[in-house]
């Protein structure tokens, strides 16, 4: 099993800048990528950037994004790292960390991950 716990979430205005950060523990040798969605009340969840573990620093994000989030990692601590600039109050939404192994072309599918965390709030006031 893994377990999965995210950290940095919370309110800030237009334009501001948030860093979120997901720390997996145990059985970490079972998954490939980890992956951040989110999910904003009443819509669906949205893949916003993925990361293959192990140092490659291999990475897919979310077209809608443009540009503004950066996913990053720190392997020896199995932890990974989602830099938010410049949010948008379309960007409030829970956030959740992920981790599996999934296709190559569909890194960005909730279906896809097996693991997942809790979620942190992130909201953006404009």
């Amino acid at each position: 099993q893994v377990q999965l716990a995210e950290f940095g979430g919370g309110s800030v205005q237009t334009g501001g800048s948030l860093r979120l950060s997901c720390a997996a523990s145990g059985d970490t040798y079972t998954y490939v990528y980890m992956a951040w969605f989110r999910q904003a009340p009443g819509k669906e969840r949205q893949g916003v950037a993925a990361i293959r573990t192990g140092g490659t620093n291999d990475a897919v994000y979310s077209s809608s994004l443009k540009g503004r989030f950066t996913i990053s990692q720190d392997s020896a601590e199995h932890t990974v790292y989602l830099q938010m600039n410049n949010l948008e109050p379309e960007d409030t939404a829970t956030y959740y960390c992920a981790a599996g192994n999934p296709t190559s072309w569909l890194r960005l599918a909730p279906h896809q991950y097996n693991y997942w965390g809790p979620g942190t709030q992130v909201t953006v006031s404009s």
